[in-house]
């Protein structure tokens, strides 16, 4: 149970690491943030509220698994190296694909709302 609680104590650790120490991890943060309060002040239902939880979990999941490897490579090489810059870019571009399809989702969900409010 110990092991258990310990695995729990330094995933949150390495979550607040990550915000704390992270530009792009703070960014999604507030970005998630504005996306909740626009959601509640627009009452999507329970489905698109699924979809952003989810979209939320992608995008921030991938963030930390993109701050792992930046690390770990840095770690491995400290030095300039092709491949080292490759790992680190194509982890990256993973980021941006979640946050890219994210931000389509997001649109498809908001915007109609959005006009239906102001075209009232």
């Amino acid at each position: 149970m110990k092991k258990l609680i310990n695995s729990f104590k330094y995933a949150i650790c390495g979550i607040l690491t990550a915000f704390k120490e992270e530009k792009n991890m703070k960014v999604h943060v507030a970005i998630m943030v504005i996306v909740i309060v626009v959601g509640i002040l627009l009452k999507i239902n329970a489905q698109e509220w699924i979809i952003c939880v989810i979209l939320f979990g992608l995008v921030i999941a991938s963030e930390l698994i993109n701050t792992a490897i930046e690390i770990t490579v840095d770690l491995a090489m400290p030095k300039k190296n092709e491949n080292a810059k490759k790992a680190k870019d194509i982890s990256a571009g993973a980021v941006l694909i979640n946050t890219i399809v994210s931000i389509v989702i997001g649109l498809i969900i908001f915007v109609p709302k959005i006009f239906l409010l102001f075209n009232k």
